[in-house]
């Protein structure tokens, strides 16, 4: 039986969701305007934009993870659809549960680990260098967000397959 979803939560999935759609939009934006900053850079001015490289690698990262968790939302993850194919939905719909909250569990782990591997990076990272290593932070929340999506979704999701409205 799944648990009614109160009104703080649909508001609070709300916000997450701007703020998660915000993020990735301002993020793909920033990525596209680099990557042709530093192309018309490179062919008009034989020179490039300094460390848009590193700055790009992030972006992606910052798409991807908040690409993710509105995926979660709208249920249009990646999942084992040749699986699906086989479960009649009754089944289906059975085990929507306990796989996200497995879900959520591995990518809490995910991030934990993220987590340290982050700090122990922090510790020894450049002076220098210490914005990219803030920047790296996404990989530890990103994956953080994805476990609360995935939480929300199994606790609050309509038998029919579909979450909050």
């Amino acid at each position: 039986m799944m648990l009614p979803e109160p009104d703080w939560i649909i508001r609070f999935r709300h916000a997450l969701t701007q703020l998660e759609t915000a993020v990735a939009g301002s993020a793909l934006l920033l990525l596209l305007a680099l990557v042709f900053g530093q192309v018309l850079a490179r062919n008009f001015l034989h020179s490039s934009i300094p460390a848009a490289d590193i700055l790009s690698r992030y972006l992606v990262l910052y798409v991807a993870f908040f690409g993710a968790a509105l995926a979660i939302r709208s249920h249009r993850h990646i999942r084992l659809d040749i699986v699906a194919a086989l479960l009649s939905h009754l089944r289906i719909v059975q085990i929507r549960t306990p796989l996200y909250l497995i879900s959520a569990a591995v990518c809490a782990l995910f991030a934990q680990a993220a987590g340290r591997f982050w700090y122990d990076d922090w510790q020894y990272v450049a002076e220098n260098e210490r914005w990219s290593s803030i920047l790296a932070l996404i990989t530890p929340f990103g994956f953080g967000l994805l476990a609360l999506n995935f939480l929300l979704c199994a606790l609050f999701i309509n038998p029919d397959g579909h979450d909050g409205k």
